[in-house]
């Protein structure tokens, strides 16, 4: 049987309403009690025999397993009919373009019928939408017979040119799943692995040899599946070079003007890229582009992306000796209206950073003490990378704060709960960091001592600052500024300049 109640909690609160106001319109009958069953499977874990009692007044289990059969059918229609209005527009239009030229054709009006063929193959060329346009080929060749001023082998050669390339998107579509796969092994893996080889092997594999015969939005997803196995395991380094290159083939694609959203994207995750390696001055170049193309089209994704946008500005600027700037940019966040909570929750995090560097501790700390939501809320919405970081940040900002008891249930709960993730991908690294929290925690005169020094020396398995990752400098330079008595943020820029 279908849990019908694992179905309804997935469901936003917003659409739980919207459920209850779509099941009650649609209700011929007063006394339907779909919508009652679908308020005691959100209030509570009855049993059915529990909710038999309440819905009917006694036992009845026909009943009861009709009705849930009833309310599992509504739920498809609610379902498909949100998910057809949140779709991207212009494939449903064009569908019905193809719906409404099958009807005319069949009704024998022919040049309407062409005409509307005609219109939604111009958009969808323009579009890259392959599947779309196999099925007004597929309509136009079905149709051919009826009209002798068609000149069927044009569309013939046409319909197989589009063909190809459907066969070369479903072969991207191979390729994703075996890097993605490889990408994994990776993750678990104590290798080292050319990430940009592995890439460029897939595709020879998959006989995709030439990135600029590929869609606007298979390059993005080719950058996006790279950015997102590199966070992590904290590599950035090793993918720069291979995004840089691919954005250069999308910088003259044919479609680029026609996928402005994903041409933002993708500026995004480049500017982020860079940022994490260090090169600040290369990513608010990229930004000021993102923001160009943000203002495209009479800025139609500009809400859309000014968070994200300003969170990557501020996180230069703080690195770049520029913290006013950085803080005074994202202040105004706190507390806005009508924001996604992940871009939210990013720039909460980082301003907790930048005010903990700036020695504002009871500003840090009034704002992580909006984190309220359990670990595994955090992880569902931002991943267990960002969970583990706002772990991290707290354990450290809660020892300054001298809130012992805090620190000792944060420590626990982080040694239960991460250290067998981190050996899996490979981040001793933040297992050894912790522990050497611990003993400063439980000693702080010890971190001033040559032995302490000598012990962090032999702990970390040091790389190049060009490699390293910007956070896990940052992360490291709080405890170097308690071994050397200095100040945390100068104690940052210096280590991430090699002063």
């Amino acid at each position: 049987m279908i849990n019908l109640k694992e179905i309804l909690i997935t469901l936003p609160i917003d659409k739980q309403k919207e459920l209850i106001t779509f099941l009650e319109n649609k209700n011929k009958r007063k006394d339907a009690k779909n919508t009652q069953l679908v308020k005691l499977l959100l209030v509570d874990n009855y049993s059915s025999k529990e909710i038999s009692e309440k819905i009917y007044g006694k036992q009845n289990k026909a009943a009861l397993h009709a009705l849930r059969k009833r309310l599992f059918q509504s739920l498809i229609d609610f379902t498909a009919n949100t998910s057809m209005k949140e779709e991207n527009s212009l494939d449903i239009q064009l569908i019905k373009y193809i719906i409404s030229a099958r009807n005319f054709l069949k009704k024998g009006q022919i040049k309407i019928g062409y005409q509307i063929l005609y219109k939604a193959k111009i958009i969808a060329n323009e579009h890259q939408l392959f599947t779309i346009l196999n099925e007004i080929y597929h309509t136009k060749i079905q149709y051919a017979y009826t009209n002798e001023k068609i000149d069927i082998d044009k569309i013939i050669i046409e319909f197989k040119e589009n063909q190809q390339q459907l066969i070369i998107e479903d072969n991207l579509n191979i390729a994703y799943s075996k890097i993605r796969k490889a990408l994994t092994v990776y993750q678990q893996q104590k290798t080292i692995t050319d990430i940009k080889q592995l890439i460029n092997n897939t595709l020879i594999e998959q006989n995709i040899t030439n990135l600029n015969l590929l869609s606007f939005k298979s390059l993005y997803q080719i950058i996006q599946i790279i950015s997102i196995s590199s966070s992590q395991k904290f590599d950035y380094y090793n993918i720069e070079s291979f995004i840089i290159d691919t954005y250069q083939i999308i910088r003259n694609h044919k479609s680029k003007d026609k996928q402005l959203y994903f041409h933002i994207e993708i500026l995004y995750l480049i500017a982020n890229i860079l940022f994490r390696n260090k090169k600040f001055n290369n990513s608010l170049e990229y930004l000021e582009f993102m923001h160009f193309y943000m203002k495209e089209s009479n800025q139609k994704y500009f809400k859309d992306f000014t968070a994200k946008h300003d969170l990557l500005v501020a996180l230069n600027q703080n690195y770049s000796e520029k913290q006013g700037k950085a803080i005074f940019l994202l202040e105004p966040y706190i507390n806005k209206k009508n924001i996604d909570i992940v871009a939210q929750l990013d720039i909460y995090l980082s301003l907790i950073v930048f005010y903990y560097q700036n020695k504002s501790l009871e500003k840090a700390q009034k704002l992580i003490a909006t984190f309220y939501h359990t670990d595994k809320w955090y992880i569902e919405k931002l991943g267990i990378i960002w969970t583990i970081k706002k772990n991290l940040i707290e354990i450290l900002l809660q020892i300054d704060l001298g809130n012992v008891d805090l620190v000792d249930s944060r420590l626990k709960s982080f040694k239960r709960n991460y250290f067998k993730h981190l050996k899996e991908i490979n981040q001793e690294n933040v297992i050894t960091y912790l522990k050497l929290i611990e003993i400063y925690y439980k000693n702080p005169k010890i971190v001033t001592t040559e032995e302490f020094s000598n012990k962090v020396e032999a702990s970390f398995n040091f790389i190049d600052k060009e490699k390293e990752d910007i956070f896990m400098m940052s992360f490291f330079a709080w405890l170097k500024a308690k071994m050397t008595k200095q100040d945390i943020y100068l104690v940052t820029l210096d280590l991430i300049n090699n002063k």
